[in-house]
């Protein structure tokens, strides 16, 4: 695979990317000894996509979220999902009201730039379902009329592992729409300590500043979609995507919207490591984060998908 430079391009004080790299050093203020986890989740909302956090509870998944949110300068949202949550309760309801004698419709937290949903499978399959048009369409239909959703809109999902109990096992559809699932994991002994001992989550999260205005993630975004992509790192990813067509690593492949976010997080990914082009790397490094939600192992192979990945990954090699 190609060589990486050592050392990311200085930029201007006054250019998107300062703003950028201050938001990374803000978010690891806040996210102590997770560097990768932070670069990937802000490649993931530079790339345009919807992020979901996968994680044993009182790990991060939650703050990671909230900083996020509050670090781009977005209007924000949390919903708590639990198993009585209703669709409406996400997207609004009409209420008739004497004064005008009409109905009128009160919106509800999906209508947010930002939408945190925490413990997603914690709710009904139907109340997860209700999500499907917003993260997709970037709108929602209720009552008889489609309602625009604010621009940008992501949804930043937090969820328990499945075998806990009260979990609901995302549908397949849904969980196409996530264009990358992270792991934050337990921290190291010396970030653990600094957690201990420093000062409280909830109180730093309150201080944090917005760093990177809505017009310059606009603008961040406009440079991730510049990031060149050559012919020959197309092939390959290409040729990793029929190779889970092909029936031998998963039960079903990747759909062409699998693979176009793959491009996309490794655009993200170069992007945010200072890069003009996409390596062949970075496809391997994002595969995993990209796809492991969307697909089942054969299972002949007797391993989780992420391995499956890797393994199908050393088994295409580059042209």
């Amino acid at each position: 695979m190609s060589d990486r430079p050592t050392q990311r391009p200085v930029a201007d004080a006054t250019t998107p990317r300062a703003g950028l790299q201050r938001l990374l050093n803000q978010l690891n203020t806040v996210m102590v000894g997770k560097p990768q986890q932070v670069s990937d989740a802000v490649a993931c909302l530079l790339a345009g996509g919807h992020l979901l956090l996968e994680d044993v509870p009182g790990v991060g998944k939650t703050t990671l979220a909230q900083a996020l949110a509050r670090s781009f300068g977005l209007e924000f949202s949390r919903v708590q999902f639990t198993s009585d949550l209703m669709p409406s309760d996400l997207i609004g309801v009409s209420v008739y009201e004497r004064g005008s004698e009409r109905f009128v419709f009160h919106p509800g937290p999906v209508f947010a730039q930002v939408l945190l949903a925490d413990e997603i499978n914690r709710a009904s399959p139907r109340t997860q379902s209700a999500l499907l048009e917003a993260m997709e369409e970037r709108q929602v239909s209720a009552e008889g009329q489609t309602r625009p959703l604010p621009t940008p809109f992501f949804v930043i999902a937090t969820q328990n592992p499945q075998d806990q109990l009260g979990t609901y096992a995302l549908p397949e559809s849904q969980l196409d729409r996530f264009h990358m699932r992270l792991s934050l994991g337990y921290p190291d002994r010396a970030a653990e300590r600094s957690l201990m001992l420093g000062e409280d989550r909830r109180k730093l999260l309150q201080q944090l500043p917005a760093v990177v205005s809505p017009l310059e993630l606009r603008q961040l975004q406009q440079e991730v979609l510049r990031v060149h992509v050559s012919d020959a790192v197309a092939d390959y990813v290409l040729d990793l995507v029929a190779a889970t067509r092909d029936g031998r690593w998963f039960l079903q492949g990747l759909s062409p919207r699998a693979a176009l976010a793959v491009v996309r997080a490794a655009q993200a990914q170069a992007f945010v490591e200072g890069r003009t082009y996409v390596a062949p790397d970075d496809v391997a490094d994002v595969l995993p984060k990209t796809v492991a939600h969307r697909l089942l192992p054969v299972p002949s192979s007797g391993r989780g998908a992420r391995e499956q990945i890797q393994a199908l990954i050393h088994a295409t090699p580059l042209r």
